[in-house]
């Protein structure tokens, strides 16, 4: 009896595969879902596309591409664009405008006689960009914390991080950040900027800096904060000899009126321009007080011209509207102590005598000396 021993050689031969990938892609834009065949033998029939997505929960045929070329099944989705090369084996599929809906499952199916299908997954993954925005609040100037700003990273996927930049205000405001998750995988992301509404913060520049793996670059969003206030003090400038001009501070901004309490004066002799008075010809008709009101939606003040026309000049309106009023009180003070006290003509008279007939402290003591010397001469005698 004899051994014999057999040798099996095993060969490396390539295998038959349908090669695919992931593909992600961002709301709007195009992806590729690519799927190519590799070392067949056999006789390609047919290349199949089916789904399984959001908006297709059930799986849907919806592409074949034959030998003749490609064809749309169930509906043409006109989106959806062959780029591979049959006779090359390469089943890719291009998909423009690509939404939320289109996110899911797909599956490329090579079919070969005799064997059959062969098969390979491609998942979309759809990136959801935000849609952001800032608000300003516009408060009103208080002592109480009060909601500043929001900024708003709305409908992202994945969760967009929202952050505030203000470093002037870094001890003055503090941001809140909350998220809202919607149904569609989608979440919305709100920071909320608090601080007491002050004048130190109205006008200050604040950035909201938004970033998402959905977006290509960080958005950054600038927002100048308001605070509302009514208009401060107000003070009248003078512009030149004949020109003047109302000033005062208001978020928002102050509106003018100029009037002349108890008067009007013609169009032709004055001339107001928002918060300007100029006066056109200078008589002295023009004399006499003058308002500037500034006001906004919160309130109202008012400041006062003293015009004082003089030789065809307006001289110092200002400075003779304040001596106006530090000499108006000392006159009413007068006028009321001589009310109280009445005086004659006869007690006046009597007053001027006996201011005349007075003598002076050192006269009188001079008198008193020589008194006193003719009594020591008296008794010496």
């Amino acid at each position: 009896m004899s051994l014999r021993t057999e040798h099996i050689v095993l060969l490396d031969t390539p295998a038959l595969q349908v090669i695919g990938g992931n593909a992600t892609v961002a709301q709007g834009e195009t992806a590729i879902l690519p799927c190519k065949l590799t070392d067949a033998k056999e006789p390609l029939t047919q290349i199949s596309w089916q789904r399984m997505t959001r908006g297709k929960p059930v799986n849907d045929n919806f592409f074949t591409v034959v030998p003749s070329g490609p064809n749309y099944v169930n509906g043409a989705d006109r989106r959806f664009k062959f780029i591979g090369n049959f006779s090359a084996h390469n089943g890719s599929l291009q998909l423009s405008d690509v939404t939320l809906l289109d996110e899911g499952s797909y599956s490329c199916i090579f079919t070969l006689f005799p064997s059959g299908n062969h098969r390979t997954e491609i998942p979309l993954n759809v990136l959801v960009p935000p849609d952001t925005s800032v608000k300003d609040y516009h408060p009103f100037m208080g002592n109480e914390e009060v909601l500043l700003a929001t900024c708003t990273a709305a409908g992202s996927r994945p969760p967009a991080e929202v952050k505030w930049t203000y470093s002037t205000l870094s001890e003055k405001v503090k941001a809140i950040t909350n998220t809202t998750q919607h149904a569609n995988g989608t979440t919305t992301t709100l920071s909320s900027l608090f601080g007491v509404p002050t004048r130190d913060i109205n006008q200050q520049p604040v950035i909201c800096v938004v970033t998402s793996s959905a977006l290509s670059k960080a958005e950054t969003l600038l927002l100048t904060l308001q605070v509302h206030f009514s208009p401060t003090e107000v003070n009248i400038s003078e512009i030149s000899e004949d020109s003047f001009e109302c000033l005062t501070e208001a978020n928002p901004n102050a509106s003018f009126t100029w009037s002349r309490p108890g008067q009007s004066w013609p169009p032709s002799t004055v001339r107001v321009d928002g918060a300007k008075l100029q006066l056109l010809s200078i008589t002295s008709d023009l004399n006499g007080l003058y308002k500037c009101e500034a006001s906004n939606l919160y309130g109202r003040k008012h400041g006062q011209l003293y015009v004082y026309v003089t030789s065809g000049t307006c001289t110092a309106c200002w400075v003779l509207f304040s001596l106006l009023l530090i000499l108006i009180p000392i006159g009413v003070g007068a006028w009321w102590y001589f009310k109280k006290h009445p005086r004659t003509e006869e007690s006046t008279r009597e007053e001027r005598q006996r201011v005349q007939t007075s003598s002076s402290p050192e006269e009188e003591q001079g008198e008193s000396m020589q008194r006193a010397a003719g009594v020591e001469e008296e008794n010496r005698v």
